[in-house]
């Protein structure tokens, strides 16, 4: 996750680390903070693995840089878009930082099979609570917080479902072009 965050960003131009740290703090800091102790052997991991360059940045100051995606971390970043691991399809907010950089796929089709990977994810019968190998619906669980949980997340998976729907079934718009994230959500 963090990996593909740090391409996805920087697919959209060269960035300074301090940067480039804020924007992944912003996708993922309200569930999963980043830490630099995460976040720079990340970036080294990149950088010597050749996906990711890294300059000085003179007009900065000491120990500052830019960091820019190469071609082979361009290749890198469309591959984990069109094939994330089962994880990133299955963990919601692992799903959504794919789905932050998922307008870098160059064919809508391409974005749309992931959509398609996800929905049917959330289409399968699912709870946090089982009976056996039976899942649990909220109206059968009498602990007032489980049942929070559940009802919670019903109500989650019933509005990405109705919206995956919406896209998969042209009702929605889709651009190729990336958004810029640092507009509030509304």
């Amino acid at each position: 996750m963090l990996e593909l965050a740090i391409l996805g960003f920087l697919a959209g131009g060269a960035l300074p680390g301090h940067e480039l740290r804020r924007r992944v703090s912003q996708l993922t800091g309200y569930t999963r903070p980043v830490s630099d102790g995460s976040l720079y052997p990340a970036i080294n991991r990149l950088t010597k693995a050749g996906l990711l360059e890294r300059r000085a940045d003179p007009g900065a100051g000491p120990a500052r840089y830019v960091l820019s995606l190469t071609g082979p971390g361009r290749t890198e970043l469309l591959k984990r878009l069109r094939e994330p691991a089962d994880h990133e399809i299955t963990d919601f907010t692992r799903f959504f930082t794919v789905l932050a950089f998922l307008s870098h796929l160059p064919e809508v089709s391409e974005q749309h099979a992931v959509l398609r990977r996800r929905l049917e994810f959330l289409e399968e019968p699912a709870s946090f609570f089982y009976d056996g190998d039976r899942p649990l619906r909220a109206e059968e669980v009498a602990d007032p917080y489980r049942r929070g949980m559940l009802l919670t997340a019903r109500a989650i998976s019933s509005a990405e479902r109705a919206w995956l729907h919406a896209v998969l079934d042209g009702d929605e718009p889709t651009e190729s072009t990336p958004f810029p994230l640092d507009e509030p959500a509304s």
